[in-house]
């Protein structure tokens, strides 16, 4: 790792995406978006970003996207 400051940053990272995977999150869109949003979060909104919670958030945006029926 060249030093243990790289070091350290290699196991943070393989464990974010080990726990994406584990939670069947997309590890490149996971961190899109944590990378994207958490300079504006507070201290109290970190745990919302943990991988399990942000899919939950993710998946209710989602739903709320409505498909265009066939018949229009």
């Amino acid at each position: 790792m060249g030093n243990s400051r790289g070091g350290r940053t290699a196991a943070i990272l393989a464990s974010l995406t080990s726990t994406c995977r584990r939670h069947e999150v997309d590890p490149q869109m996971y961190l899109t978006q944590l990378l994207m949003n958490l300079p504006q979060a507070k201290m109290s909104e970190l745990s919302d970003w943990l991988p399990d919670q942000w899919k939950i958030r993710h998946l209710a945006r989602i739903a709320t996207f409505t498909v265009p029926s066939a018949s229009n």
